[in-house]
């Protein structure tokens, strides 16, 4: 259990870059292996909330940091052509030097796609037009001109160059739908990150994922001491509560629930803390939770 991963979910909400890049350095220094953002061109059931774009934030932290891995839970799919991704993720793979993660999905927030006119299709065409974009990202990936005949996109003799500078940027896909999404993990994933909604069904569905590595995202209220548990508790339930997947309590706590995860095959836990990534939060969970889900002790 030694290599299971630990990452911090930072949706963009409300926070300056100077904010960001302070909670990024900081668990970066505290061993955390990954940062994720999120991908909104408003905060969903927050429009009024400021909230920076997903991928030029990320080339600023990936240009400010030096071993953390960086991505987004999820990229949505309808917001840019395959061939534009393409570009944009390599060029974030050479400007972290191989750090980057991407995360897709084919896109839930239907409010979101119709105020800001980018068309609203039926979901299984969503999710049709994401593969055809992965087989794209794939085809492009390698640097050679690409002849691509679909339904929905059309290249002919398209070349994106630079190659990413990883082998292959590891792709990871978010969601539990098991006649959607699901097909997709097990065909194209590296990684299957199942949202909090599924956590419960973890057991049941990860079978359809194939050999994919699995990933689990999950609210976390961390009572980091006994005075504090009813706050942490209320504010993390207050917050959360419709997300599904929350965790609220102390180290042994924590890790005994993780650890029953890492039993049905999680390899790396995506936290979205209940205070939104305080640094305080992101050092004493890391010096009393991460051992103890390493170290298998429960």
């Amino acid at each position: 259990m030694s290599d299971v991963r630990f990452a911090v979910f930072l949706p963009q909400i409300r926070m300056s870059f100077s904010e960001i890049e302070e909670k990024v350095l900081a668990a970066e220094e505290f061993g955390y292996e990954g940062v994720w953002f999120m991908d909104h061109l408003w905060a969903p059931g927050m429009p009024q909330a400021e909230n920076l774009e997903a991928m030029t934030l990320a080339a600023a932290i990936a240009a400010r940091t030096e071993r953390i891995r960086l991505g987004h839970l999820v990229l949505c799919n309808e917001f840019r052509h395959p061939a534009v991704l393409a570009k944009m993720a390599a060029t974030l793979d050479h400007i972290s030097g191989g750090r980057f993660d991407l995360g897709m999905g084919w896109g839930s927030v239907e409010a979101e796609m119709e105020t800001f006119g980018i068309g609203l299709r039926p979901p299984a065409e969503r999710a049709d037009r994401l593969r055809e974009s992965l087989e794209i990202l794939d085809l492009l990936f390698a640097g050679e001109p690409v002849d691509y005949e679909g339904s929905h996109y059309q290249l002919r003799g398209a070349l994106a160059r630079p190659k990413p500078v990883q082998e292959r940027i590891p792709l990871h896909l978010g969601g539990a739908g098991p006649r959607l999404t699901l097909p997709l993990v097990a065909r194209h994933a590296d990684w299957w990150n199942c949202p909090s909604y599924g956590i419960e069904r973890l057991a049941e569905l990860r079978p359809q994922v194939g050999d994919v590595r699995v990933s689990a995202q999950h609210p976390i209220g961390w009572v980091d001491s006994e005075e504090r548990r009813d706050e942490v508790s209320a504010a993390t339930h207050r917050r959360f509560d419709s997300w599904g997947g929350v965790m609220v309590g102390n180290a042994d706590e924590l890790a005994e629930s993780m650890l029953r995860e890492v039993e049905v095959g999680v390899e790396m836990f995506v936290l979205q803390f209940h205070d939104f990534g305080e640094i305080r939060s992101l050092e004493t969970f890391a010096r009393e939770v991460i051992p103890r889900v390493r170290g298998g002790v429960r």
